[in-house]
């Protein structure tokens, strides 16, 4: 696989290190130029927005470097774990330099799985996020055909029998792609009883085949983008629950 992998790695960020703060703008590049990624990308915006308050207020997005949510939400503020051109804060997601109740929403697409210790992030967020603000997120999320995907073609580890924390290695390279599907569905009991101040409103997995296909930000595309609503068609037709890569995940503050 890994021949495979060198094969098909995209040429903009090939023998660069996740870490590198390089390779996160460059990646912003990327899934613009890819026209199957782009689509992704702004159906999974559309899906966030969604969720949002009526009011949207003041959202953090964290992790933001990669992607282009701000051009869909402009007054959306934007943040990173290390510097990097087009983001407003440089932020740890564990401690986020906003007051009491000051932020009506935390969003992010794939960060939540790189986070060392998701417990001490839920725990900040209660903290900074107002009663009926809200947690969305779209993320890596376990299934028998995801567990096969994660595990033999994609690098970051996927480990389902992990805890709740990741080893520290570099901000990006350490992860644990099944943390998501661990503490919202193995452990939702312990998450429940530690975050009481947070309900799961929604739990939605998605999405089998198209980001393989569209070679995600490491990649080159497999397939053309004007196919992309015909592919989506045909995933909307398997049954999420065995065969989904990624899910849509919403919390909500309580009072």
């Amino acid at each position: 696989m890994g021949f495979v992998q060198n094969l098909l790695a995209h040429p903009l960020t090939r023998g660069l290190s996740v870490d590198d703060p390089r390779t996160t703008a460059l990646r912003r590049q990327i899934i613009k130029d890819k026209a199957l990624l782009q689509a992704i990308y702004r159906e999974w915006y559309g899906l966030i927005i969604d969720a949002l308050p009526t009011d949207k207020g003041r959202v953090l997005e964290i992790g933001s470097g990669g992607g282009y949510f701000d051009e869909i939400l402009p007054e959306i503020i934007t943040s990173e774990v290390f510097f990097t051109p087009g983001v407003a804060l440089v932020a740890d997601a564990r401690q986020l330099p906003f007051a009491e109740k000051a932020l009506d929403a935390v969003v992010m697409v794939d960060v939540f799985h790189h986070i060392s210790d998701v417990g001490a992030f839920l725990a900040e967020a209660s903290r900074c996020v107002r009663p009926g603000g809200k947690i969305v997120m779209i993320e890596p999320w376990r299934t028998s055909w995801s567990q096969w995907v994660y595990t033999h073609l994609h690098p970051e580890p996927f480990e389902p029998e992990a805890g709740w924390f990741i080893p520290g290695t570099g901000p990006l390279s350490g992860a644990n792609g099944a943390l998501p599907w661990i503490v919202f569905e193995r452990d939702q009991a312990e998450f429940e009883d530690r975050f009481p101040q947070w309900r799961l409103v929604r739990l939605r997995p998605l999405m089998p085949v198209a980001y393989l296909l569209s070679g995600g930000v490491s990649l080159r595309s497999l397939m053309p983008g004007w196919l992309y609503g015909p592919l989506r068609f045909a995933e909307g037709l398997l049954p999420q629950r065995l065969t989904a890569m990624f899910a849509f995940i919403e919390l909500e503050r309580l009072p």
